[in-house]
């Protein structure tokens, strides 16, 4: 099996991708799911009621994802619980062998949900990152777990002046990767990675930008209205609406933008998106030469 802090740690280039979790995600669509990135990314991404929406535990499809031969990338959510629930998932990762967290507080609950679920909020992300990371150092656990931890981040404009303060917090809490929201505006993220490497806290985490395969102009323009925190320049958006093949454009613009994310200093791997056929993630990693120009 593929290691994503391997990957991390010996790769020039590290990718990863997100799976798909709904509702309707049962074992069956996990194990699709795992044979579809086996062979292409180092680790999936396996989110926590993203947006809000009900579906199987993030730890039940961690491990159904291991089962299936790919590293998972565990994502919890202060949003969803409380302290011990989150503590307990934790311990329960450690027992299962799921190692790579994603540790975030969570996106409010959005409005259109109905009936309302109650946000918690018993712990800020930072807290809950050095909770995992003091597991790792209790000596009072029988078999204390391994965990490689990481947290989100968005990519913006700083202001002069301005220092990573929140990051390192993270960073001096436990945490040694960030994976970014989505972040298709490249010279956005050229100007904030060129902030991240002055403060030097890229020797402390390594960062992971998203990026996203999209196939239609509606699908650009809904992605960033409905994912918090999601930035798609609407020159995107027009792009592949003037275009005879709005899906191929689409997926070519997701081409480029990674062969600019190899080049940005202080970035050290993708996370790939792909907003309606899984399938084109490995065609993405092929198109790129991921799977082979990024190891060295």
């Amino acid at each position: 099996m593929k290691s994503f802090r391997d990957a991390i740690r010996t790769r020039d280039f590290a990718v990863t991708a997100e799976c798909f979790l709904r509702p309707e995600t049962d074992a069956e669509s996990i194990r699709h799911q795992a044979e579809l990135l086996r062979d292409s990314i180092d680790g999936v991404i396996v989110t926590d009621n993203q947006f809000g929406r009900l579906h199987m535990s993030a730890l039940a499809a961690a491990t159904l994802m291991r089962r299936n031969g790919i590293d998972p990338i565990m994502q919890l959510s202060c949003r969803n619980r409380n302290r011990i629930a989150l503590l307990a998932d934790l311990m329960g990762a450690a027992a299962l062998n799921i190692n790579n967290l994603l540790l975030v507080r969570g996106n409010r609950i959005p409005d259109v949900l109905e009936p309302r679920p109650k946000a918690v909020f018993d712990m800020t992300g930072a807290e809950l990152i050095a909770s995992a990371a003091a597991m790792v150092d209790d000596e009072q656990m029988r078999s204390p777990p391994d965990f490689f931890i990481g947290g989100l981040v968005t990519p913006h404009r700083p202001a002069p002046g301005w220092q990573p303060r929140k990051l390192n917090e993270k960073a001096d809490a436990g945490a040694r990767f960030m994976l970014t929201h989505p972040c298709l505006d490249m010279d956005l993220l050229r100007t904030y990675m060129q902030q991240l490497v002055s403060a030097q806290i890229t020797r402390k985490l390594s960062v992971i930008a998203t990026t996203a395969i999209l196939t239609s102009a509606e699908d650009a323009r809904w992605l960033r209205d409905a994912r918090p925190n999601t930035t798609i320049p609407e020159q995107l958006a027009t792009r592949i609406e003037a275009a005879a093949d709005p899906e191929k454009t689409g997926f070519d613009i997701c081409v480029e933008q990674v062969a600019e994310l190899r080049e940005i200093p202080g970035i050290a791997g993708v996370n790939i998106m792909a907003t309606t056929d899984l399938a084109k993630i490995p065609q993405l990693v092929d198109a790129t030469g991921l799977g082979t120009g990024a190891t060295q």
